[in-house]
């Protein structure tokens, strides 16, 4: 069996190097080149592994989860929740910005571009890192969720002290691969229009993060885009 060797940071390729040889990513890099043959599937290849090459392992503050990426043509970058700039900011990241303006009193920016966020530490981390133009969760159950699982357990046994996001029952099922002795877990519903009002608007995730953060000594996230 070829051992699959992605262009991903050196400190995310050392964490998961055992990944990379097994057979269920072999697999996953089949099914990939299958889907190009026949599909556009976004992000561009050179961006699938954009959280990870923004926010190293042992840079990593702050877990964001996501489950799949945008599926529009130009949206997806590599970053939950996040789109390019110039590209029109998604429901969900809308209602992110009007919790962050009601919690900081920060407001709104004009492009919704996270990786300001993702290179201060903020790992912006979907479940499943690709997915077929126009068919949301065409990739899932194909190996990403096993290896996104992989991070986040070794996030959870090699770090200390880290704050993780999870939005929404799919995000919040992911507390069992964390060591809530190590860790701290800020759950809310997803911010998506559907739920939003049900609990994350006024969750007041961000100014927590930063009191945890600050409280450990390490330097708070500028939430601030512009």
């Amino acid at each position: 069996m070829e051992i699959v060797d992605p262009v991903i940071e050196k400190s995310w390729k050392e964490a998961l190097i055992d990944e990379f040889k097994k057979e269920y990513f072999h697999e996953l890099k089949l099914f990939l080149l299958e889907e190009k043959k026949k599909h556009r599937v976004f992000p561009p290849g050179k961006l699938i592994f954009n959280a990870f090459n923004h926010t190293p392992f042992d840079r990593t503050k702050v877990v964001l989860l996501g489950q799949d990426p945008y599926h529009g043509a130009g949206q997806a970058h590599g970053l939950c929740f996040s789109v390019p700039e110039g590209v029109q900011k998604p429901p969900s990241l809308v209602n992110i910005f009007k919790e962050i303006k009601s919690d900081l009193n920060i407001e709104e920016p004009a492009h919704g571009n996270l990786t300001k966020w993702a290179d201060q530490g903020v790992l912006l981390l979907n479940a499943t890192l690709t997915v077929r133009e126009n068919q949301a969760g065409s990739h899932q159950h194909h190996g990403w969720e096993t290896f996104t699982d992989a991070a986040i357990k070794n996030l959870s046994l090699h770090r200390t002290g880290l704050v993780f996001m999870l939005w929404g029952n799919y995000a919040i099922a992911k507390k069992s691969l964390i060591d809530t002795s190590r860790h701290f877990i800020l759950t809310s519903v997803h911010p998506s229009p559907l739920s939003a009002h049900r609990g994350f608007l006024g969750c007041g995730h961000f100014s927590q993060v930063n009191n945890i953060l600050l409280q450990q000594g390490v330097d708070e996230i500028d939430w601030r885009l512009s």
